[in-house]
């Protein structure tokens, strides 16, 4: 019902050159397990408060036009996100911030809307709604400032709702991503330009920090994030078995050491042996 963004124009300009070593690999991303994994916090991530939000849905009924977006996912079908996921609104997407993420959701207070004797749902944050400032926010600009809304891919969206009704008043929580498996590490672009993403993320789900070191390397080089959940650094990386780690929104820290061997490649996917 909402359109939600597909993909940055000027981002895309950027990536260019550093998408093209991934063309070069044919996409494979074969999931190969290395390093070990070593948290620095103890505990886990809780479910926050429930809070009043909307609902509406985008894309098809198999969740096609769903699996990419502002995250910088490239198919989150493949990455282990599934249908189940989101596209949040501006002042909950936080240029990125809130990718990976995990929210249940439940509709309320619709006799009409809701799917009778629904569950709630857990999705994941994939992708941002945009503001639409041509309609107001109470009428067919939902994703506009300050509204919290949620734009759920439809196979989502049609177990709690039903289609007909287009929007529906929901309540809302951050909640643990339960993941199977470790961290997952792709790196696109080329020896003098690199694209980190952080996949497979439990916990919190979301990165809010990322940093990478070299074998050879004694100091831990920091990431900028680029757009969504993809991070950069100039850093020449190659040659060399990468350990990275990741902090989320929360503070907690995972270190995947040596998860990438001195001769990991460009669009490969490489796992760690466990998650947060």
């Amino acid at each position: 019902m909402s359109g939600s963004w597909t993909a940055p124009l000027l981002v895309s300009l950027l990536l260019g050159l550093a998408l093209a070593d991934v063309a070069a690999a044919g996409g494979a991303k074969p999931l190969t397990p290395g390093g070990r994994q070593v948290h620095h916090n103890h505990g886990k991530f809780t479910a926050g408060p429930w809070k009043p939000a909307h609902a509406t849905f985008y894309g098809g009924r198999d969740g096609s036009g769903t699996t990419a977006g502002a995250c910088g996912y490239k198919d989150t079908a493949a990455e282990g996100y599934g249908v189940q996921t989101v596209a949040v609104s501006t002042v909950l997407f936080g240029d990125g911030a809130a990718c990976g993420g995990c929210y249940e959701v439940r509709c309320v207070d619709s006799p009409d809307g809701c799917k009778p004797g629904a569950a709630a749902l857990v999705v994941t944050a994939t992708n941002l709604c945009p503001p639409n400032y041509e309609q107001s926010g109470d009428s067919g600009g939902w994703c506009n400032p300050p509204r919290e809304h949620f734009d759920l891919s439809m196979p989502a969206y049609l177990q709690i709702a039903q289609e007909k009704a287009g929007i529906v008043p929901i309540s809302y929580r951050r909640v643990p991503c339960v993941k199977q498996g470790g961290i997952r590490y792709t790196i696109t672009g080329n020896k003098y330009f690199n694209m980190v993403m952080a996949t497979n993320v439990g916990g919190a789900g979301d990165v809010a920090a990322l940093t990478v070191k070299g074998n050879k390397r004694v100091k831990w080089t920091p990431l900028k994030r680029n757009w969504g959940q993809l991070w950069q650094t100039g850093e020449d990386l190659t040659g060399e078995s990468l350990t990275f780690r990741v902090m989320t929104s929360d503070h907690r820290k995972a270190t995947s050491w040596h998860v990438l061997p001195k001769d990991w490649q460009f669009g490969v996917t490489y796992q760690a042996p466990k998650n947060f």
